[in-house]
């Protein structure tokens, strides 16, 4: 097992993962950003480096300075949470030239997986449904629109290396294929460094559904059921569910089992995520896969008992999986609501700012993931999730009225949260029948 453990992130997701360590008698570094200096997780850690400004560019983005961090505590290993450098391939690979274990899957993994094109393409190989579109990297616009002009309108052009919504654009006729390309492309070249896009059909309205797995260095795979991510707004999850709420048992084994298939097909090792899109006749087509933990992992933790955080690690340090594919039951139904700092009532306008009173709630099957506290002063630097209430419950029911009372305590002054609209989504008839589809926000908004 590791001695030290450097936290390549910040707010709730490093904290997180001190937790976890700290469950396992590991040390912890934290780093930080000049704009972090007091935040939860340099505070929790055993150690805290600075490592640069505010701009995420100069500080947890810059490899180099990550990694000399990690060399200048004497860490073993890193666990790049999600976001910034957790799905970089290039920055594991300077993982490895210095020693130092990466908490995830291998370069070429990341690369294979991290391409949409290349992602795409493996899954057809291994006989996973995929969604119709291009076999072939896209450069051009005119050539992206022969492809779109083969499968027919509307379709959705993405950033192969995107994520996050960013470098995406839905196309609805042919007329507008050409500008709309050069658009998202313009926005994956300045987000993620890369011209590179492919083009799909577009499915309409369907459910967001997502599948744990886990992997170790000995050819072991699991899943660990299914997520339900269709409530978005902007293609950012709002709220995440397990288990899904229309899936049968027959599409949930063959949903797990396409999942566990993708991730033997790239010898996945690591914690990761198989994305697919469920139209409204419950075909499913897988759209990407994750190399890292997700936002909403808790859900599944909450209705599998297992700390996926602790096992990444115990991956990482080359122990077996804990658990075989039988011993993986699912108890219950959980929630998770993201508290972002923004106001709806002013299209989502984020707003930073000082916490001048905070209370979360609590209570049986009520769990909080955040970094805030009151007083604390939040930085206009990066995302504006604050916090994740996630809720437990012995059935969808249950986990709702949880979750509302939940809500309802919540307290967060000197800020805007989103936590009043969550509420209202809680008491919303399409939300509660389950029949929520990806574009449930888009007409709630209309």
């Amino acid at each position: 097992m590791f001695n030290k453990v450097l936290i390549a992130n910040r707010g709730e997701i490093a904290v997180r993962i001190i937790r976890a360590c700290k469950a396992l008698n590991i040390k912890t570094v934290a780093i930080y950003s000049e704009a972090d200096k007091n935040s939860l997780h340099t505070e929790l850690a055993d150690e805290k480096l600075c490592i640069g400004p505010p701009n995420p560019r100069e500080s947890y983005l810059d490899i180099n300075k990550v990694i000399s961090a990690a060399i200048v505590s004497r860490a073993d290993a890193i666990h790049p949470g999600f976001g910034f450098l957790s799905e970089n391939s290039k920055f594991v690979e300077l993982c490895n030239k210095n020693n130092i274990k990466f908490i995830g899957p291998n370069s070429s993994t990341i690369d294979c997986m991290g391409n949409k094109s290349k992602a795409r393409n493996t899954m057809i190989k291994a006989g996973v449904p995929v969604v119709p579109g291009s076999t072939n990297p896209i450069y051009k616009s005119e050539d992206g629109k022969v492809i779109a002009d083969s499968i027919g309108y509307p379709v959705i052009v993405k950033a192969s290396s995107g994520g996050g919504g960013k470098g995406m654009r839905i196309v609805e006729c042919e007329q507008d294929f050409i500008s709309l390309f050069n658009i998202a492309q313009i926005e994956s070249v300045n987000a993620f460094g890369d011209n590179t896009m492919y083009v799909e059909k577009y499915i309409k309205n369907p459910k967001h559904i997502e599948v744990q797995i886990l992997g170790d260095s000995f050819g072991n795979v699991i899943h660990l059921g299914e997520r339900d991510c269709s409530i978005q707004r902007n293609h950012q999850k709002m709220i995440e569910e397990s288990p899904s709420p229309i899936i049968t048992e027959e599409i949930r084994c063959k949903i797990g089992e396409c999942a566990v298939k993708a991730a033997k097909a790239v010898n996945y090792e690591n914690a990761g995520t198989i994305e697919f899109l469920l139209d409204e006749n419950f075909n499913f087509y897988f759209i990407e896969m994750n190399t890292r933990i997700q936002v909403e992992h808790p859900v599944t933790e909450m209705v599998t008992g297992i700390d996926l955080i602790k096992e990444q690690i115990k991956i990482a340090a080359g122990l077996k999986l804990s658990y075989n594919q039988s011993e993986i039951n699912i108890k219950g139904h959980s929630i998770e609501c993201r508290i972002n700092a923004e106001d709806p009532s002013k299209n989502f306008l984020p707003s930073p700012g000082q916490i001048t009173a905070l209370h979360l709630p609590g209570g049986n099957g009520v769990r909080i993931d955040t970094a805030i506290y009151s007083g604390y002063k939040l930085p206009t630097n990066y995302d504006s999730m604050i916090a994740k209430i996630i809720v437990h419950g012995e059935d969808r029911h249950e986990a709702i009225q949880k979750m509302k009372s939940a809500l309802d305590e919540l307290v967060i002054e000197g800020i805007e949260t989103n936590s009043n609209f969550q509420y209202s989504i809680m008491n919303n008839k399409v939300f509660i029948s389950g029949n929520a589809n990806t574009g449930f926000i888009e007409e709630l908004l209309s």
